[in-house]
């Protein structure tokens, strides 16, 4: 536990764990209570309500049943979610940012796409990649270690919240976070490597501390979240440009496939909703119908 007095190492008593019985009693990013006896034996009294949570579904053990399932809280009272992605080295799958963004979605929480290496194409190519979802709303952040671009954009970005940074490896995230703050992205590279397994087999949430305010999240977890989450009849309202548009299809159950007069179908056809979106919505709700189907 991190107060203004320093780190100290605190217990959970048994009071806690019988009233949080559907959910983490306690994660990373909690503001709580603590009874302090000395720096190893201390207790958790009280656990502040959250404003927000980064979580998922814990399924029960066996065949799921949805009146046992518990809630896996990755981080308690994020701000923002931070998806990193590269112009190029590595090429970047926008499937995979489609995947983040209902993630986000999911857990009403604002996203941030950072756009990294901008050096390596220019920033006009990159705005051609990333565009489409500035368009529909979201907050877009071109970026260059190398070149010195956007960095006090993304520092201002980040001031004062705590924000869950994540992107695969190579998209530069650890260069990224040493030009903000000297030494933090090998502080985050060190605590996420300490499986062996690399950096997205983090097994716990860690927050780093920020010089501008506000902390950074590194946590396991995210590339999974949309599995295990969404109804496929749901998924639809995960996506922004899809959602507003869903009322005025024919059909109450429509699926958005092939069904007479569909309104998202139209907005394909008339360039409200980018095909490319439209594709990966097609491709998730294949893919969670599958997953449905095997879970019942």
């Amino acid at each position: 536990m991190r107060t203004a007095e320093g780190d100290f190492i605190a217990t959970i008593p048994g009071r806690l764990k019988k009233e949080r019985l559907e959910t983490d009693i306690v994660a990373a990013g909690d503001r709580v209570t603590i009874s302090i006896q000395d720096r190893d034996t201390n207790l958790i009294e009280a656990v502040t309500e959250r404003k927000s949570v980064l979580s998922r579904v814990r399924p029960s053990a066996g065949a799921r049943n949805l009146s046992s399932d518990r809630e896996q809280v990755l981080v308690a009272n994020p701000d923002q979610l931070v998806f990193v992605f590269s112009v190029k080295n590595p090429t970047p799958n926008l499937r995979k940012l489609d995947r983040f963004l209902v993630v986000a979605e999911l857990n009403t929480l604002p996203a941030v796409i950072c756009v990294n290496k901008v050096d390596l194409g220019g920033v006009e190519h990159a705005q051609q990649q990333f565009q489409l979802y500035a368009d529909i709303g979201y907050e877009v952040i071109y970026t260059s270690v190398k070149a010195n671009i956007g960095l006090d954009a993304l520092r201002d970005c980040l001031r004062g919240k705590l924000s869950v940074l994540t992107g695969s490896s190579g998209v530069g995230k650890s260069s990224l976070l040493n030009a903000l703050q000297p030494g933090l992205g090998l502080q985050v590279r060190e605590v996420s490597g300490t499986t062996g397994k690399g950096l997205h087999t983090t097994r716990h949430t860690e927050l780093f501390p920020l010089d501008v305010g506000g902390y950074v999240a590194d946590t396991p977890g995210i590339r999974g979240l949309a599995l295990f989450d969404v109804e496929p009849t749901e998924l639809d309202g995960y996506f922004r440009e899809i959602a507003p548009l869903v009322a005025s299809c024919q059909f109450n159950d429509c699926t958005h496939t092939h069904e007479p007069k569909c309104a998202v179908v139209a907005g394909v056809k008339n360039g409200r909703i980018h095909p490319d979106r439209y594709q990966s919505y097609l491709r998730l709700r294949e893919e969670h119908e599958k997953l449905d189907e095997a879970l019942y």
